[in-house]
């Protein structure tokens, strides 16, 4: 190194002096204690003012000045040594100074968690605050959020959170996109390692895959409040996977983005251990995997039912109750929730609801269930205002339960629509009760629709048919026998049961959200 010049300025009374010096060359002093290297000044005086150098090197201040007109003896600069005698050139603590007063740090916060009923057993190897000052201002954040005591204790390290770095950037970017408030305590207390999240690193991808799974971008944030753990799952793993499966089984792609919508949970779903077993078991039952996307379309909760310990106990429970195995698919088509509820309580419930109100049977329950499962979801009061209805009509005891067991639909029915139609049957229709008996379906169809316009129709060519002949058959069915030169009044159409092809027809009418109507609330 070399010193080239300097420039000293002095104060207004002193004289400026500005002098050229010859290139000096000096090694850095060798820093071999005990020995103290000197370093010869440089000393320069002209017009009579007295100049004095300084120079640093590697933080060590050297000095140098002159006082005469000559040259003095070299003034000698010896390098500061620590208080008490120390050796070291450098005044900072040794590493295990440093580590011990790491360690007295923590102790003071984990004694301040400790008062807070906080175990802290779970905080060791973690990068916590040094002061317990910040770590009261993260818990006092996190208890604004709503969170308690327990919820910290479920998840102690959302302790390592950073409120400015990591919990308020979150919380913003979940705002913007349009997560309510009043949702963020559930949100955390379900999902608290989201405010270890990177917004760019890990949310936003997140966000960008289910808005091109066709989520509509007001049900982007009802999505997350129902299953915020989507926010921690890897694009290409779990959830590219399952939606994949889910369209490779016959789910019309237009749809998924509603089935996700409805029932987000699928998303975080593996297809070897959860899906495919599900589907391949209700295919091993009968009901055609075409027929399993089109209720997956519809009622995509059901993919959530435990197969071992929902599902199969369910099923089993039907067989043993009486239930007839040719009729499982139809009825799981027609009400897929009869394998995830709890099937025993209930059926035994009902059967016995049945039997006391109307006199049904074991061998009629089953009947019942097998024609319309929804009956053992039914409610106590639904059951009772229908049967009183039907004994107000006329009917006997024996006459209401062969009518419930052919049309267990009467137990569900709008009874104000059945007392217009009952009305119309007596005084216009002006038939015996024992029609109704035989025909109990009546009470299914349109009043205005059907009802009304077949009966007029058949009064104004005179004829006298069945109620089953009148009504059980389409429009088109129904013209043509009107057209007929004579009529077979004995032809009649098999009662309506349900049909398991309906669901393998190609559906038309689109996705739609759930939310739209409340995607405003906060």
């Amino acid at each position: 190194m070399k010193v080239l010049g300097y420039t000293s300025m002095a104060k207004p009374s002193l004289l400026l002096a500005q002098p050229e010096l010859s290139t000096l060359p000096f090694q850095f002093p060798r820093l071999s204690p005990p020995s103290t290297r000197r370093v010869p000044s440089l000393i320069e005086r002209k017009h009579g003012a007295v100049t004095k150098v300084q120079y640093s090197i590697a933080q060590r201040t050297f000095a140098s000045s002159s006082i005469d007109s000559s040259l003095t003896k070299p003034s000698t600069t010896r390098l500061r040594r620590r208080e008490g005698g120390s050796s070291s050139l450098y005044s900072r603590p040794s590493l295990l100074e440093m580590k011990n007063e790491r360690i007295a740090h923590r102790e003071r916060v984990y004694e301040f968690l400790r008062g807070l009923r906080i175990v802290p057993d779970e905080l060791d190897g973690l990068e916590l605050p040094v002061t317990v000052e910040v770590m009261r201002e993260r818990i006092d954040f996190l208890h604004n959020l709503g969170l308690t005591i327990e919820d910290i204790n479920n998840y102690p390290l959302v302790l390592g959170c950073s409120v400015k770095k990591n919990m308020i950037p979150v919380l913003d970017y979940l705002g913007k996109l349009g997560v309510r408030k009043s949702t963020f305590t559930d949100f955390l207390q379900r999902y608290p390692q989201v405010l270890h999240s990177s917004v760019v690193v890990d949310l936003a991808p997140v966000v960008k895959y289910l808005q091109g799974m066709d989520i509509k971008p007001n049900d982007i944030p009802r999505v997350l409040e129902r299953y915020p753990e989507v926010l921690g799952f890897k694009i290409d793993g779990t959830m590219s996977t399952s939606v994949a499966y889910l369209v490779g089984i016959g789910v019309a792609r237009r749809e998924i983005g509603g089935v996700l919508t409805r029932y987000p949970e699928i998303l975080g779903m593996r297809v070897g251990r959860v899906i495919k077993p599900f589907v391949d078991y209700l295919e091993s039952l009968g009901i055609p995997r075409l027929a399993l996307a089109r209720l997956i379309e519809k009622r995509p909760h059901i993919l959530g039912f435990a197969l071992e310990d929902q599902v199969k106990p369910n099923v089993g429970a039907l067989l043993e109750f009486g239930v007839r195995k040719a009729s499982l698919p139809s009825m799981i088509a027609q009400y897929p929730e009869l394998i995830g509820i709890d099937l025993k309580t209930k059926f035994l419930s009902q059967q016995s609801l049945l039997n006391s109100s109307i006199g049904v049977d074991p061998d009629d329950f089953c009947r019942i269930i097998e024609k319309m499962p929804q009956v053992v979801s039914l409610i106590q009061s639904s059951i009772v205002s229908h049967g009183d209805f039907l004994k107000n009509c006329g009917f006997s005891l024996l006459q209401m339960r062969n009518m419930v067991v052919r049309c267990p639909q009467l137990l569900a029915l709008n009874i104000d629509i059945m007392k217009l139609s009952f009305d119309y049957f007596q005084t216009e229709m002006c038939r015996n009760l024992d029609d109704l008996v035989d025909f109990p379906a009546f009470f299914t169809y349109g009043l205005e629709s059907t009802i009304k316009p077949r009966h007029q129709m058949v009064a104004k060519k005179g004829l006298k048919c069945s109620l089953g002949w009148l009504l059980n058959c389409s429009d088109q069915k129904f013209e043509e026998r009107m057209n007929y030169d004579s009529f077979d009044i004995e032809e009649m159409e098999m009662e309506r049961q349900f049909d398991m092809n309906t669901l393998l027809e190609p559906r038309e009418d689109e996705s739609f959200s759930e939310y739209e109507d409340d995607s405003d609330d906060e």
